[in-house]
Parts: C-alpha cells; sequence; structure tokens
C-alpha cells in the first residue's frame, strides 16, 4: 500500500487528478480503459481538476468506461440527491466522455438484485475496472460497505446504517429521515479485484479511519482495511486526516515517497 500524503485538500486532489489522467493517458492497446468513481464531498475537487485537463488538452475520456461506486434506492436520476444527478451535474457534462459509457446503478430498477448481478456482469464483461477511485466513510466503509459488511461482498443491496444517515443528512435539509435507507453498491471485493484502487481520505474527521485502514487490522469492522491486501492500492490523504497515525508511519510514508513520481 502507498500512501501518498499531500499537505491540504487542494493538493490532494490535483496529486490524484495527475494519477488518473496519467493512467489513462498511459492506455496505449486500444482498448477502453475502465475506471471506477465514487460521489460525495472528497473526489470534487479531483473532478474540479480532471475537468481542467480535460479542456486543457490533456486528458480524454473518449475511450474511458466508467462504473460508479453506488446509487441510492428509491431515488429517480432528476432527484438533485441522486448520484446519477451528482455525477453528471459535477463530472460528465463537462468532459468529452460517451454517454453511453458511463454506468451507474438504478436504485429505480424494479428487480434491484437482477440490476446488481448484470452491472458485475458488464464489468466482467470489459476484463474488470482498471483503476477504481473512492473515498471512505468517518467509520471506514468503503463505497456502500457498511462496518461488518463481508469483504468478499459483491455488488448488491444495502442497508444504511443511523451513522450513515445522520452523515449524509447534510444533503437532505439536515433531515435523517429524508435519507434513503437502502442503497445498491458494488462490494468491497469489486473494489479490490481492481488493478488499482486509489481512496481519498481527506479531513480531520477521517483520521481515525484513515489510522484503522493503514495501522489496524483488516477487519470487516472498518471495509476500507481491506486495501491493505491490494497489491496495487493508493491513499491520497491531507496533513488534517493524518491526525491519528503513530508519528513513525507518518514518517515512514513520507520517507518513502519522497522520490516516487507517479
Amino acid at each position: 500500500m502507498r500512501v501518498v500524503i499531500q499537505e491540504n485538500y487542494k493538493k490532494m486532489c490535483a496529486w490524484a487528478a495527475d494519477y488518473i489522467a496519467g493512467r489513462i493517458n498511459a492506455k496505449k492497446d486500444g482498448k477502453p480503459f475502465v475506471l471506477g468513481l465514487p460521489t460525495g464531498s472528497s473526489p470534487l475537487g479531483v473532478y474540479a481538476e480532471l475537468i481542467r485537463k480535460n479542456k486543457a488538452g490533456e486528458v480524454s475520456f473518449k475511450n474511458v468506461v466508467t462504473f460508479n461506486m453506488d446509487e441510492y434506492v428509491g431515488l429517480p436520476r432528476e432527484h438533485e440527491q441522486s448520484y446519477w444527478h451528482f455525477m453528471w451535474s459535477n463530472f460528465f457534462d463537462h468532459i468529452d466522455i460517451p454517454h453511453e459509457n458511463v454506468n451507474i446503478l438504478n436504485g429505480m430498477s424494479d428487480d434491484l438484485e437482477g440490476e446488481c448481478a448484470a452491472y458485475e456482469a458488464k464489468i466482467a464483461s470489459y476484463g474488470g475496472i482498471d483503476l477504481f477511485m473512492g473515498g471512505i466513510g468517518v467509520d471506514g466503509h468503503l463505497a456502500f460497505n457498511e462496518p461488518f459488511t463481508s469483504l468478499n461482498s459483491v455488488t448488491g443491496i444495502r442497508v444504511l446504517t443511523s451513522d450513515t444517515l445522520i452523515v449524509n443528512s447534510r444533503f437532505f435539509d439536515n433531515d435523517p429521515a429524508k435519507v434513503p435507507t437502502r442503497a445498491l453498491s458494488v462490494g468491497v471485493k469489486t473494489v479490490t479485484d481492481s488493478k488499482e484502487v486509489l481512496v481519498l481520505i481527506n479531513g480531520h474527521n477521517k483520521a481515525r479511519a484513515l489510522a484503522n485502514t493503514v495501522e489496524g487490522a483488516v477487519s470487516q469492522k472498518w471495509t476500507a482495511s481491506a486495501l491493505q491486501l491490494h497489491p496495487a492500492a493508493i491513499i491520497a490523504c491531507d496533513e488534517p486526516a493524518c491526525g491519528e497515525l503513530t508519528v513513525d508511519t507518518y514518517k515512514y510514508f513520507l520517507d518513502v515517497e519522497k522520490d516516487q513520481r507517479l
């Protein structure tokens, strides 16, 4: 596992965007670059920087296929808090990606289990995901894989915990009762089966989650800790998120990254 520590959120996002653009540009076999994407506040700065790079001609998304991490059950696409709406408003509408290359779970499907199975099959049809970018919750959950979700889980229906409903209520008039109680989500295994995983962790409120993800045991309690077993996992974080790392761990990752290029 690599832990790339940046001074602040802006620099973290710039580093992550550079890394993703570099991986897309390095794909020379003619096949689509398959990119997993999250929603939430953490990736917004990365999306803004990727949009800038696209408009500047530094990276193209014409041969990129995307799969999003999750979607609420029961919210139509047009709802301003649906993840479909989030992705198009904050990213896809501003880059040159073909509409048909975007894949987002349908939380309004009449057959939710079938929707999840078809999503896994479509990922497999592309030979898997080249790079999955993600974020984590304050309790270390990856996508909507809440604490104690199996680390061998695949895309499926998830029941959201009270903590997640409270945290996400900031998007729903600060009323947890308005937050959908279920979501469709890729599994922990769906993410860790990707060739590379890049997880964004920023802010002091994520410090405990970062420490448990990096220094703690691999555990269903902190589903992001499964990244410890991935051969090409990267955590990009800012200084405030490092508040609960031990001094030796913090110094170690600064040392090993000193001469690293993207």
